[in-house]
């Protein structure tokens, strides 16, 4: 059964900075794609992120592009999403996931509010 714990969200002021970290377990986490998705405020599902198993090919949505960072550590079964220069628009709760595109998502995410 899969299993994934976001956690790493909270309040920040635009232009901030904040890490997301993804816990996975249930699956072999080093043999799949892993992906970022977030959900704003009475929006559906929007892919972020995605990294190849290995961690050598990123992508990246374009509203993010430049801005945020994922990667992985598959000693930890961990994934992360580094988020810099964050504006209002990134806020939202944020999910990591092992299947895209999805209907639903395995954990509760991690909330992300990017506000003065």
């Amino acid at each position: 059964q899969v299993q994934v714990v976001e956690s790493g969200g909270g309040l920040v002021q635009p232009g901030g900075s904040l890490r997301l970290s993804c816990a996975a377990s249930g699956f072999t986490f080093s043999t799949r794609w892993m992906y970022w998705v977030r959900q704003a405020p009475g929006k559906g599902l929007e892919w972020v992120s995605t990294i190849t198993t290995g961690g050598s090919n990123t992508y990246y949505a374009v509203p993010v592009k430049g801005r945020f960072t994922i990667s992985r550590d598959n000693a930890k079964n961990t994934l992360y999403l580094q988020m810099n220069s964050l504006k209002s628009e990134d806020t939202g709760v944020y999910y990591c996931t092992n299947q895209w595109p999805a209907n639903t998502v395995p954990g509760q995410g991690t909330q992300v509010t990017v506000s003065s």
